[in-house]
């Protein structure tokens, strides 16, 4: 805080900074489904002038650290996953970044009569855990 007691413009904008990397950030990625809807209704009141697809939305899929990358916005369709849910079903496949939207996860399924085909959507309070496929498959 300066000499005369009031916050300067470059303190104010570390705070912000601060309270967006140590409150809101972890916040998303504990938050429910629901919770996290009501938040981006309001998202530019609450974290500025930015895309709630590339903070909110992110950050809350960053739970699931496989499926983002803090540098790009969106959920990453490079790597094939396993997503397990937490009734115990576990679905294989590659992300659909345009398809999952609002905390609604689809895949492109790799195995059995549905692969090639995108997966129901799953919401991100009934996903459990995500893993990298391995493939076993050998590369030529």
């Amino acid at each position: 805080m300066s000499e005369s007691g009031k916050n300067t413009f470059a303190e104010l904008v570390a705070s912000r900074k601060k309270w967006l990397e140590e409150s809101l950030k972890p916040w998303c990625r504990h938050a429910s489904q629901k919770d996290l809807r009501l938040a981006e209704l309001e998202w530019t009141d609450i974290a500025g002038k930015v895309d709630p697809e590339a903070t909110l939305w992110n950050w809350a899929w960053g739970r699931f650290p496989i499926l983002v990358h803090e540098e790009l916005d969106g959920i990453l369709e490079t790597n094939e996953v396993a997503v397990q849910l937490k009734d115990g079903r576990v679905f294989r496949g590659f992300p659909n970044n345009r398809q999952s939207k609002q905390g609604m996860l689809v895949l492109l399924q790799t195995q059995g009569e549905s692969a090639g085909e995108e997966s129901e959507p799953f919401s991100i309070d009934v996903i459990a855990e995500v893993k990298l496929v391995v493939s076993s498959r050998s590369e030529s």
